[in-house]
């Protein structure tokens, strides 16, 4: 497996930091916590989108694409992080937005405005259902799009993960440091697919936990399959000989609350704990379910105090400032 004949351009500040977060796991009695901070990407706020991004966007070049299009929710913290990448490579981007516009921008939504993008909104759609469409469009205009599907969660992005792993198992090795899980906000897969076939390829031996976000991501197909499917797909694309089964994958669903975007008790605390005690700033939609639902593992004992656990922070803070009315 030699990840660097593949197509990238550098997009990242990397390797972004491996913390301690004492303050929190004195609060919670254990066990030892860390944090991989993805949301030190740089890109326009970072995000992990952005290390599946360098990817995607060196196969758009050399497609000879003149367009990004892809597609999300209204705070999607992906289509920020493809607007400002489009706009860093010379690209122009459009966007698929779910929803209808809001009275005024803000938070990522603002920000995709700020990068050029040009947006399209969909009504009840938010999963890219009508990208194919949209990208005809651009098509008859004359233009060369390049699509990148929801998450950038398909083979080519995926492997920003793989790459990612390697960088962490490296950073542990010098740190002599043993982690025992790994937890990870997980929704349209490409992230937790990565890192389950960069561990393989790394022999990493600890559990990597991916807390669900949205049930509905891999749609009718069970999240596990989906996984699977997803990482045969990397594995055979960056050269690793594995094979992966939905066994292979373990996904939390017990933190679905309200739904996608839906803010409750599990997000505020996490979100205030970990800024009062860590001066750490988690997101509503992702970082901070999946912090919450780490959180509550800990309590239960499902997660015991003798551990070394690491959180993969996937970024997302643009969209604090759209949630203020639910979060203070």
């Amino acid at each position: 497996m030699d990840l660097n004949k593949l197509p990238r351009v550098s997009l990242a500040h990397l390797p972004t930091p491996v913390e301690e977060l004492p303050r929190l796991s004195r609060e919670l009695g254990g066990p030892r916590l860390l944090v991989k901070r993805d949301d030190q990407t740089g890109l326009a706020m970072g995000g992990n989108k952005t290390r599946k991004l360098e990817f995607l966007v060196a196969e758009a070049l050399a497609q000879g694409a003149d367009t990004v299009v892809t597609a999300g929710a209204a705070q999607s913290n992906h289509c920020r992080q493809t607007a400002a990448a489009a706009a860093r490579v010379g690209l122009a981007c459009a966007l698929v937005l779910g929803g209808d516009p809001p009275p005024s921008p803000g938070g990522n939504l603002l920000l995709d405005q700020l990068l050029g993008a040009q947006i399209y909104w969909t009504g009840p759609h938010r999963r890219g259902e009508q990208l194919a469409e949209i990208a005809d469009e651009l098509r008859a205009a004359g233009r060369q799009p390049y699509l990148i599907p929801y998450g950038g969660s398909n083979a080519v992005g995926a492997t920003g993960y793989v790459t990612a792993m390697r960088e962490l198992s490296e950073q542990l090795s010098a740190q002599r440091l043993r982690v025992d899980r790994i937890v990870v906000a997980s929704s349209s897969g490409g992230t937790q697919a990565g890192l389950v076939v960069g561990a393989r390829a790394a022999g990493f031996g600890g559990q990597i936990v991916g807390i669900a976000i949205d049930k509905g991501e891999a749609g009718d197909e069970p999240y596990p399959v989906h996984l699977a499917r997803l990482a045969n797909a990397t594995a055979a694309r960056v050269g690793l000989d594995a094979s992966f089964a939905p066994d292979d994958f373990v996904v939390n669903q017990d933190y679905l609350g309200g739904g996608y975007g839906v803010v409750g008790e599990l997000e505020r605390e996490a979100i205030r704990l970990a800024a009062r005690l860590e001066g750490l700033l988690l997101d509503p939609v992702y970082t901070g379910r999946a912090m919450g639902g780490l959180i509550d593992m800990i309590r239960r004992g499902v997660v015991g105090s003798n551990e070394t656990v690491l959180f993969r922070h996937t970024g997302g803070t643009p969209a604090l400032f759209a949630y203020a009315d639910t979060l203070v």
